[in-house]
């Protein structure tokens, strides 16, 4: 299945986690699309300032591969710069946000698959 960028549904979420600032959500494909146990697949965009807040991964994983821009992690225990190229894992309980710290869009590919 291919679905080309101008038929992927839009969506933007203000204060997205408890984060502040509205972040840009590009669905690539929904839940019900996928034969595997996946719940979200789509591009973030995090806008200079914005932030996406603090949040558990409950029986389910979350892959965030970083496309542009540059930011910080926080794992809950150390915050970390992230930038273009990076990629995060965050599951079996853990919880993490990310904030923009840089002056263009930080761009985030994200995954979520359930256990």
């Amino acid at each position: 299945m291919i679905r080309f960028e101008k038929d992927m549904k839009c969506e933007i979420r203000e204060n997205m986690r408890g984060g502040k600032g509205a972040v840009t959500i590009h669905h690539y494909f929904a839940k019900e699309e996928f034969t595997a146990n996946t719940r979200f697949c789509a591009k973030l965009i995090i806008p200079s300032g914005a932030t996406i807040g603090e949040h558990r991964h409950d029986g389910e994983d979350e892959v965030y591969i970083v496309v542009s821009g540059h930011g910080v992690l926080d794992d809950g225990t150390m915050q970390t710069p992230i930038k273009a190229g990076d990629a995060i894992l965050t599951g079996n309980g853990e919880s993490h946000a990310v904030a923009n710290t840089g002056d263009s869009p930080l761009e985030i590919v994200a995954m979520i698959m359930c256990y």
